[in-house]
């Protein structure tokens, strides 16, 4: 960890923060989900970095040390899309591949749709690729408790995550999203009531994971980790042929909770997806969960 330097640049007057290990002209860009920060891709950034590659993982504006937007609410995953080049003209990367995670999957798939001569292929963690649109429509078949449902309603979220400390938020997340059942709450009852405080955290995170996600947290709050992903995932691109052109590879984990959505696990096993993924390899790891990359 100690070898992994942090710098900042400039994407549209917010400064961003970069983690960063390796040189050369191989370059590997990390993307992180919620509720993870650079730190996620901790182990693989110097996997990659001995393997001869550089390895960078931004924190998303308003996460972790990036700068938080002046107004939260008006934050985009179009935001998520247009920052990643003003990374790649910063520090002269002509071509890198991406790694996403989660909801960071989204804005890599479209940043390859839209500037492919930017990557070399993208990598993506427990997320297939969904076409924006009707093909996010699974939310609306879940019930009312649904986390995305509760979460996408202004108030809601906050009100839920501001009656805990803000490392038992994170705490409860991570348990919750490490099942294999996709978090519902019932009408008398929030999303942070359905971990117990006894419940202990995964085998594979650690307090001192927890506390260091907590400590980043605290600074940034989740004013814009609200907004993106979760209040902004009906936000429209103008793109005509959702096609993605790179190669890419889909990680799964079969115990991920997100193969429980309406149709997901149908879509990815018929081959759908590939109407918009030609080169797609995909890889199911049978113990898997959400968190794949940090199991």
């Amino acid at each position: 960890m100690d070898q992994i330097q942090h710098k900042y640049v400039d994407s549209r007057g917010l400064k961003l923060h970069l983690a960063e290990i390796g040189t050369g002209d191989s370059v590997v860009v990390f993307l992180h989900g919620f509720s993870e920060i650079w730190y996620s891709w901790r182990h693989q950034m110097i996997a990659v970095a001995k393997a001869g590659y550089r390895a960078i993982a931004p924190d998303f504006r308003g996460y972790g040390l990036s700068e938080i937007p002046q107004e939260p609410e008006k934050a985009s995953f179009g935001d998520l899309i247009k920052d990643p080049l003003n990374i790649f003209d910063s520090l002269s990367i002509s071509k890198a591949f991406i790694v996403a995670k989660d909801f960071g999957a989204r804005p890599g798939y479209l940043f390859a749709i839209l500037h492919p001569e930017r990557v070399r292929g993208v990598v993506a963690i427990g997320v297939p690729f969904l076409p924006p649109g009707p093909s996010l429509a699974f939310a609306g078949q879940l019930p009312e408790g649904f986390y995305i449902r509760r979460w996408q309603k202004p108030g809601r979220a906050e009100a839920d995550f501001g009656r805990l400390e803000v490392k038992n938020v994170i705490r409860n997340i991570y348990i919750l999203f490490s099942k294999s059942v996709i978090p519902i709450a019932p009408e008398d009852k929030e999303i942070m009531d359905l971990v117990d405080e006894s419940h202990p955290l995964p085998p594979w995170f650690s307090e001192e994971d927890l506390s260091a996600y907590a400590s980043l947290y605290e600074k940034s709050g989740f004013r814009t980790a609200l907004q993106v992903p979760y209040r902004s995932i009906n936000e429209q691109f103008g793109i005509n042929n959702p096609k993605v052109g790179v190669p890419v590879l889909v990680i799964m984990g079969e115990k991920d909770y997100i193969l429980k959505f309406p149709g997901m696990e149908q879509y990815i096993s018929s081959e759908k997806v590939k109407e918009y993924v030609p080169d797609m390899e995909l890889v199911s790891l049978s113990e898997g969960t959400h968190f794949a990359q940090e199991e």
